[in-house]
């Protein structure tokens, strides 16, 4: 195991990249790796089998450090603590990070159980639609643009580590879901089968739409299947994210949609 790198200078190198990482939601997509913070996050990432390209640790956390985390990566880098305060994008900073290597663009897979993200903008709703997703065993996110940035710091914690068994592929347009070969199923207030009585042969990929607006209307002319969600009280919506998991739910359970 290498000796780890003590920085003290908040206008180190590495240090700007991190602080950049940390608190620009898109800022992963130009330097071609994002950070991850904390304990949960980072042991998450260890147990899927990745190793971070750079493990930053806080001064006071350094001692205390598992042995096995240490050896994951041949960068370990310490800090000050308030140089970590400095560069975290948390109110209460963690302690620890990661920095990934952002995975190569993939390629859409055609016939597996899938969740479409149609312009999903906010990061609490598509992080916890990713965890929906991990849950209920749907392997393939696919979002399109305008859906907030899967690795983003916001996205990332809101996920807490669904990412990691995930394929996700982002900033497609409309053509780049010609691939899929499984129906499109999209929920609605107002039309299709209520969700328990839904049947659906074999998989399919649920569409889940912008907070405001829904699903756009070219995609919801390629809808195969409409589902509605009973709501016996009377509320005239649900919250994307709450509605997302009610369908990955009676996905994982039922025969609409099996995995």
């Amino acid at each position: 195991m290498m000796s780890p790198q003590f920085i003290t200078s908040r206008d180190n190198a590495l240090l700007k990249e991190l602080r950049k990482l940390a608190q620009d939601n898109t800022a992963y997509r130009k330097a071609g790796r994002y950070w991850v913070e904390g304990d949960h996050l980072c042991g998450a990432a260890l147990i899927r089998g990745m190793r971070p390209d750079v493990a930053v640790y806080a001064e006071s956390y350094w001692t205390h450090v598992p042995a096995q985390w240490i050896a994951a990566t041949e960068k370990n880098v310490v800090i000050p603590d308030a140089l970590f305060r400095d560069l975290s994008g948390l109110e209460s900073p963690a302690k620890l990070g990661f920095v990934f290597n952002l995975a190569p663009p993939l390629e859409v897979q055609g016939a597996v159980s899938t969740v479409i993200l149609d312009r999903v903008q906010d990061a609490g709703n598509v992080g916890s639609i990713l965890r929906s997703a991990g849950a209920f065993g749907f392997k393939q996110i696919l979002a399109l643009k305008g859906t907030a940035a899967l690795w983003s710091p916001k996205v990332l914690r809101a996920g807490m580590g669904a990412h990691f068994g995930l394929r996700l592929v982002e900033g497609l347009e409309l053509d780049g879901l010609q691939a899929l070969t499984v129906p499109l199923v999209i929920t609605s207030s107002h039309q299709g089968a209520l969700i328990q009585d839904l049947k659906i042969e074999g998989p399919c990929a649920w569409v889940m739409g912008h907070e405001g607006q829904g699903v756009s209307a070219p995609l919801m002319a390629r809808a195969s299947h409409f589902a509605r969600i009973g709501q016996p009280g009377g509320e005239e919506s649900l919250n994307v994210a709450a509605a997302a998991a009610i369908c990955l739910h009676a996905s994982s359970l039922s025969s609409a949609c099996p995995l």
